[in-house]
């Protein structure tokens, strides 16, 4: 006897999905059964993934209340019920590119210097370069952008007495990482955020959870060249993981095979961090 779908019935929104982790979520869970929202900054990004996996399309900048209101609106008007948000829209510092080569160059160096034995002599010397925008638009998009999806998901969810919403979290927000002061802050403020709702909310019958992944093969981890070596060498699995370890543990919070799981953080990250 052929086995139902994981997700068959329920309809789920994913940030930023229009390429990489949220990309592949929007396959997995197509393929489990779920009808399957997504939505990017860029409507035509959208649009190729959600064509792809027979979904509909949706663009709004998650860091902007108004255009995150705006978008769940419609999607309370055309749809009517939401099952599931995955917040995994996201930026890394791969759009500061002289930010990302000098953190990368500077870390490579000073791995070489303790390697030899001598004096560390190459400081990364990251926070106290970091500016106001790249602080501010990290957390803009990373912390507001789930704050405010989580937000406006509440509204159709509530009435429902059921939904389930996933943060995508990250190693760096657990372990925390030398060099990324404001994507630290950004994933560990998600942490924390997932705790309390999942508190706040378990009354209605709503889970909340997130996922905590390690370094992945995407656009997000390709800049990390001489980094690299370090971070394999500092994996127990002694690689980067793919795409889809993130997505099927995806499916898995989203499925009603945790239904008894609230409030946890999942970090799939090869044993690059260990925890409880």
């Amino acid at each position: 006897m052929a086995m139902q779908a994981r997700l068959a019935g329920k309809r789920a929104l994913i940030t930023g999905g229009g390429a990489g982790l949220g990309a592949q979520m929007a396959r997995r869970f197509h393929e489990e059964g779920a009808e399957v929202l997504v939505n990017d900054l860029h409507l035509e990004t959208a649009e190729a993934v959600a064509k792809e996996v027979g979904g509909s399309a949706l663009a709004a900048d998650v860091s902007d209340s108004g255009a995150v209101g705006a978008m769940f609106e419609r999607i309370g008007s055309e749809f009517g019920r939401l099952d599931v948000l995955v917040n995994n829209a996201g930026i890394g510092v791969e759009g500061n590119p002289e930010l990302t080569k000098n953190f990368n160059q500077r870390l490579a160096r000073q791995a070489e210097e303790a390697m030899s034995g001598g004096p560390i002599e190459t400081h990364l010397d990251f926070t106290v370069e970091l500016s106001d925008e790249d602080w501010l638009r990290m957390l803009a998009v990373h912390l507001n952008g789930t704050f405010f999806c989580s937000r406006e998901a509440l509204k159709l969810m509530n009435p429902q007495n059921s939904g389930c919403i996933i943060n995508l979290g990250s190693i760096m927000g657990t372990a925390g990482g030398a060099g990324l002061a404001h994507y630290c802050a950004a994933k560990g403020g998600i942490l924390a955020f997932t705790r309390s709702l999942a508190r706040e909310v378990v009354s209605r019958g709503i889970r909340v959870n997130a996922l905590a992944p390690g370094f992945i093969e995407t656009a997000m981890t390709s800049s990390l060249v001489e980094a690299r070596p370090l971070i394999e060498g500092a994996t127990p699995m002694g690689r980067l993981g793919e795409p889809d370890d993130i997505a099927w543990a995806a499916v898995y919070l989203a499925s009603d095979e945790a239904k008894f799981v609230t409030g946890q953080t999942l970090s799939p990250n090869g044993g690059y961090h260990m925890s409880q």
